[in-house]
């Protein structure tokens, strides 16, 4: 009986990151569908080739990096049982993940400073696809962040321990891959 459980619990788990993984394909497509769009545009004779990336990104990447040791480590703390350095690590993603929101925020005030602008008479393809790109990852951000909440609330009704962590990992698996991504198009925006 004691293997039967074991079984389900092991498919259970299988299922839902292979959902998990399904779903990342997808955000993924997206964005490569826009950066593709991106380098089709950028022939255009109104293409803005004086556009530079606000140094607030840079500092967002680095914040964003960090996060993603920081929830790894917090998955390795719970499977060691150390609940407390859990809650104290998953915390620390979910400030990091506000503070790179801050300085996404601080870029687009960085852009308007430079006149690059989202809409409007004075707004140009350029800078209308680099907002469309960051506020997109940031949208999912938002869900990476919503999870962490959700994460941090099970944690706190002690619904993971050393042999459960299932909800850790999956949210450690968006939050990679929300850091991976923001990676890609900070480096595609920078050399392209």
């Amino acid at each position: 009986m004691e293997m039967i459980i074991e079984e389900e619990k092991i498919k259970k788990e299988r299922s839902a990151k292979l959902l998990l993984y399904f779903a990342i394909v997808s955000m993924f497509m997206m964005f490569a569908g826009l950066t593709s769009a991106y380098l089709v545009s950028s022939s255009r004779k109104d293409w803005n080739h004086e556009m530079h990336l606000p140094p607030a990104f840079t500092i967002s990447t680095i914040v964003i990096f960090i996060s993603s040791f920081a929830i790894q480590f917090a998955v390795r703390s719970m499977k060691n049982g150390n609940r407390e350095r859990t809650t104290l690590l998953l915390l620390t993603t979910l400030v990091l993940g506000v503070i790179f929101i801050f300085f996404q925020f601080q870029g687009f005030d960085e852009l308007v400073a430079q006149r690059f602008f989202f809409t409007g008479s004075e707004s140009s393809i350029t800078a209308t696809f680099l907002y469309i790109l960051t506020v997109l990852h940031m949208v999912h951000l938002f869900a990476g962040i919503i999870s962490l909440l959700i994460i941090i609330y099970n944690h706190y009704k002690q619904k993971y321990n050393a042999s459960q962590t299932l909800g850790i990992e999956l949210g450690a698996i968006f939050w990679h891959f929300l850091d991976i991504l923001w990676i890609l198009l900070f480096l595609f925006l920078y050399f392209v």
